[in-house]
């Protein structure tokens, strides 16, 4: 599943949108984070990790790395 996929789904089941996510990451981390900025990253897969745990506080969700058998 592509990440933006993912992230979507996540916010909708928070009641939340991609909007509110850009904003939240423009806040945290003081430099304007757009919208299409936002999607453009998530599309094509070059989002940072550090971007991603942001956006996961703004999910009230977390990333966890599991290993695997």
């Amino acid at each position: 599943m592509k990440t933006i996929n993912e992230v979507k789904m996540l916010a909708a089941k928070q009641g939340l949108t991609l909007t509110y996510v850009a904003k939240y990451l423009s806040e945290k981390l003081n430099k304007e984070i757009t919208l299409d900025n936002l999607s453009k990253k998530l599309r094509a897969d070059t989002i940072r990790y550090s971007d991603m745990k942001i956006i996961a506080q703004a999910l009230n969700t977390e990333l966890i790395f599991k290993e695997t058998n």
